[in-house]
C-alpha cells in the first residue's frame, strides 16, 4: 500500500453492506485524503469508484486517491485487513462495533454509517450490550433491531464524517508541527527549543 504522507490520515471504508460508500468517497475527495475501500472478494469494489479517480499516490489530486482492498470471504476478513494497515489518526467508516473498538484501540477514529461517532469512553458498554443481545437471540429471544436507514441518517453521516476528517487533518497538522519543533500560535509558526 502506498501512502501520500506518513502523517496524513487515511480514510478506510468497511464496504461490506455499507450504504454510505459514495458519501464517504465524496468527503474524501473534498478533503483531499487517501481512501481505502475494503471488502470481501465477492463484491465489485471498483463499481463504487469513479473512472477518473486517481488510483495511486503519484496520480493523486489534492492528496486524494483511492484504492480497493479485496479480502478473502470470511467473517471479519475486511476488519482485520483494515486494522493491519491502520495508523493513529486514520478514520474508519464501519457499522461493526468490534472493528470500531479495534480502531479506537489503535488511536484512530471510527464512525458508524448512521453518523454515530464511536468513543473510547463508551465502546466497552456498546460491546457488552452487543454480547448480551447475542445471548438473548441464541436463546431464541428477540432484541430490538435498527429502524430503516433514511435520509436523516445519511445527512448526519455526511456532516459528522466531514467534521471527523477535519479533526483528523488538524491533529495530523499539530503532530507535524510538534515534530518539527514549531507550534501554531495565532496563525504563525513559532519554534520551540
Amino acid at each position: 500500500m502506498q501512502t501520500a504522507s506518513p502523517l496524513a490520515p487515511t480514510l478506510f471504508i468497511d464496504a461490506d453492506a455499507c450504504p454510505v460508500t459514495r458519501e464517504a468517497l465524496d468527503a474524501a475527495r473534498r478533503h483531499g485524503i487517501h481512501t481505502v475501500v475494503a471488502g470481501n472478494s465477492t463484491q465489485n469494489l471498483q463499481r463504487r469508484i469513479r473512472r477518473d479517480d486517481p488510483r495511486d499516490a503519484l496520480s493523486a489530486r489534492r492528496g486524494f486517491w483511492v484504492e480497493t482492498l479485496d479480502v478473502s470471504v470470511g467473517a471479519d476478513a475486511a476488519d482485520f485487513a483494515i486494522v493491519e494497515r491502520l495508523q493513529p489518526g486514520d478514520v474508519v467508516v464501519t457499522q461493526d462495533i468490534g472493528l470500531a473498538s479495534m480502531v479506537l484501540g489503535r488511536g484512530a477514529f471510527a464512525i458508524g454509517v448512521r453518523g454515530h461517532l464511536y468513543r473510547k469512553e463508551t465502546i466497552d458498554m456498546q460491546l457488552f450490550i452487543r454480547h448480551e443481545e447475542k445471548k438473548v437471540r441464541r436463546a431464541g429471544g428477540k432484541t430490538g433491531g435498527f429502524s430503516a436507514f433514511d435520509d436523516d441518517d445519511r445527512e448526519r453521516f455526511v456532516r459528522n464524517l466531514s467534521s471527523l476528517i477535519h479533526d483528523a487533518l488538524q491533529s495530523a497538522a499539530r503532530t507535524i508541527s510538534s515534530e518539527s519543533n514549531t507550534v501554531d500560535v495565532d496563525g504563525n509558526d513559532v519554534t520551540v527549543d
